[in-house]
């Protein structure tokens, strides 16, 4: 299995060129050489000497044109999307190859995406659909708290329904699975609660023991050190203290409003369930700034580490 990790450039308006290339710059020689970017050689160019940085990237880039590229900065454009969408194929057909052993994706927009005809949620929902995959799960770590999530890009109303007991069950082992993977024994789950203080025995609704009880049991008749429902007001604090490793999230903002307060910076995206392996930051392209070399490339560094630790247990 390669050792190699490739990063997605993201939408070229955006900033990812510039996070990219300010990660690669600060790379050792060593590691440099286990990096690939996926993306457009000349607006990495352009982002380079926007840095001031001097970096040869020819070597290192795997170059695919652009309609009319470079792109200006910051200026929502169907071209983007259309790039951003190319960059992530190629790099998925290189990691199912054997040719790369973990992507690292920097932002793409969700509105130049769609506009040019590539109707997806967001990076989880293309990557599911480019491996062949019904879904896939996104886990968000940080150092003191790590949240993976029932359903993301969803209403809350549509969230609520797909919180069955099986989904809720296929995402305790997800997690479970990936703890373990980077050196958890036994790693100690929490799931959240669906309604306020877990529907107060039926005054708040009757999600949490109708959905969420019988996916607790499940998983600890599968051995799994899992507890639930907590409320959702009290678990990220409990989490975030040392209570437990990973707390179930049951939608979107349940769980990614936790971590960004905490790890607003540093937090990576992680997706689950997955044939391949892929990290990412968690920020968008951040328009108003591309371009002028004042993206910050901490979360960028944060996900390249997290893809480095994937792929060496790969490789043992």
């Amino acid at each position: 299995m390669s050792n190699i990790i490739g990063i997605t450039m993201g939408d070229p308006a955006g900033v990812g060129p510039e996070i990219s290339v300010k990660a690669v710059a600060e790379m050792s020689a060593d590691e440099r050489a286990r990096t690939r970017i996926y993306g457009n050689l000349a607006t990495l160019e352009k982002a380079r000497e926007a840095l001031g940085v001097s970096l040869d990237l020819a070597e290192i880039v795997v170059d695919l044109p652009i309609e009319g590229g470079p792109l200006p900065w910051g200026k929502l454009d169907p071209r983007g999307g259309d790039a951003a969408f190319r960059f992530i194929e190629k790099a998925v057909r290189d990691a199912q190859a054997g040719k790369i052993g973990c992507i690292v994706t920097a932002p793409i927009n969700k509105g130049a995406l769609n506009l040019a005809g590539h109707h997806y949620d967001g990076h989880t929902g293309m990557l599911a659909a480019l491996t062949g995959q019904k879904s896939a799960f996104m886990l968000l770590a940080s150092d003191r708290l790590k949240v993976i999530h029932v359903s993301t890009h969803v209403s809350l109303k549509t969230a609520i329904d797909r919180a069955t007991p099986e989904r809720i069950l296929a995402t305790i082992r997800a997690g479970n699975d990936h703890l373990k993977r980077i050196g958890y024994d036994r790693p100690r789950i929490a799931v959240a609660g669906i309604n306020p203080h877990c529907g107060e025995s039926g005054l708040f609704g009757t999600e949490d023991d109708e959905q969420v009880v019988p996916a607790v049991a499940m998983a600890k008749a599968e051995g799994i050190d899992v507890v639930g429902p907590i409320s959702a007001d009290t678990v990220y604090h409990r989490a975030y203290t040392g209570a437990f490793d990973l707390v179930i999230a049951q939608y979107h903002d349940q769980g990614h409003i936790p971590i960004k307060l905490v790890a607003f910076d540093t937090a990576v995206n992680v997706s689950l369930g997955l044939p391949i392996d892929r990290t990412s930051v968690d920020h968008g392209t951040a328009f108003d700034i591309a371009g002028s070399g004042k993206a910050n490339h901490v979360n960028m560094k944060s996900a390249i580490a997290y893809a480095r630790r994937l792929v060496s247990g790969k490789t043992e």
